[in-house]
């Protein structure tokens, strides 16, 4: 099976309810957002502010009444330059495209495995504006192998982790981390589907520049169509 015929099948989950937080929250209970340059309420508090953060996340699920904001893909976002670890002057190399799909919702969350596999590897990126601790489960779909990625989780999700453990899909495989430990956001799950990991071990970039941008479409899946969003 080549990749293109990989996500065909792949897509075809999305009308199966996979949920990878909290399988009792109803996708009704979800809620897009805009976290793009474009949504001017990112100039109204500080964005370099984890606590401005979560006020901001609070705020907008509570004046809809929803549990869980979600969104990101492909979203060119400003955020990033506060840190260092994604800054630069060439606006050509600056990491600023997000390539994964972020839940926002509580900290202690149950994050779950989103399809059959086994542990392939976890880290705590700690780089400031990182992912913090980080999860990555292999699978296989009819002999195609590939990967997702589970960041912002908290420490202690990484005590009980073996490498090659066997999981199953809606298996709680960690739980979400606060800011303290999360590389410094509001408490969020960054979910992504990759391809070719590429001889990555716990950690894969969520972020990239434009110049990188084509590569990374073509290596990663749009997670909203596969969770049915």
């Amino acid at each position: 099976m080549n990749s293109k015929d990989f996500k065909t099948r792949l897509t075809a989950f999305g009308t199966q309810n996979i949920c990878v937080i909290d399988a009792s929250i109803s996708k009704s209970d979800y809620t897009p957002i805009d976290l793009s340059e474009a949504n001017t309420d990112l100039q109204n508090f500080d964005i370099s502010s984890s606590k401005d953060w979560d006020t901001y996340i609070t705020n907008y699920l509570n004046k809809r009444n929803k549990k869980v904001a979600f969104g990101g893909y492909l979203e060119k976002r400003g955020i990033y330059n506060r840190s260092d670890y994604f800054n630069n002057p060439n606006p050509e190399t600056e990491r600023n495209i997000h390539i994964g799909l972020d839940l926002w919702i509580a900290a202690g969350t149950s994050v779950l495995a989103a399809f059959n596999g086994e542990i392939h590897s976890f880290k705590d990126n700690t780089n400031y504006g990182d992912y913090g601790p980080t999860v990555i489960l292999k699978h296989e779909l009819d002999s195609f192998v590939f990967y997702t990625l589970y960041g912002h989780l908290s420490r202690e999700s990484l005590k009980r982790l073996k490498l090659g453990d066997k999981v199953k899909q809606g298996e709680t495989i960690a739980y979400l981390g606060a800011a303290e430990v999360n590389g410094d956001y509001a408490p969020h799950l960054h979910f992504q589907i990759i391809e070719d990991l590429q001889d990555n071990f716990g950690d894969y970039p969520g972020v990239c520049s434009i110049t990188d941008l084509e590569f990374y479409k073509k290596n990663t899946v749009n997670p909203e169509v596969i969770l049915g969003l």
